[in-house]
């Protein structure tokens, strides 16, 4: 079983924040070798979304909503992630679909954006998403830009 946990970054424990960073670092330094600044000082002004195994109290999947004006005109969603011994259970979906009904029911906006890996576009338009960029670099690996929009 998995339990969420929306919390903005004052709402961290020290062990949750340690998971976060750490589960950032493995997948999008080390596994991808993908060698850039992690900490960008925008998680103290972002919501974090973590999912939870309430077996051994791990985080499995993560990412961050960035508030509208802090990093993009837009709200948008960043650093998602699934941890890599949790992939292929549908977990990106589901973190997907509670950040979006997040967004959707407690910020009232009309557009999310999310600047996506390309090779990763099928599952984000699988949700919704629309492309709106060519491709370009970001830190050695190919992106777009991507738009929901969602009826409020």
């Amino acid at each position: 079983m998995f339990a969420w946990e929306v919390k903005f970054f004052s709402e961290l424990s020290a062990l949750r924040l340690y998971q976060v960073l750490k589960l950032r670092q493995d997948i999008f330094v080390l596994e991808q070798t993908c060698f850039y600044s992690d900490m960008d000082n925008l998680d103290q002004k972002s919501i974090h979304v973590l999912l939870i195994s309430e077996e051994d109290d791990d985080l499995v999947a993560y990412c961050r909503i960035l508030p509208a004006g802090l990093s993009d005109p837009d709200v948008a969603i960043g650093r998602v992630v699934v941890a890599e011994y949790s992939r292929n259970q549908g977990l990106a979906k589901k973190l997907m679909n509670k950040t979006i009904e997040f967004i959707n029911e407690e910020m009232q906006v009309p557009v999310i954006k999310i600047s996506a890996q390309s090779h990763l576009q099928a599952f984000y338009q699988s949700l919704g998403f629309v492309t709106t960029s060519e491709p370009y670099d970001e830190d050695d690996i190919e992106h777009v830009d991507m738009k929901l929009t969602i009826s409020i």
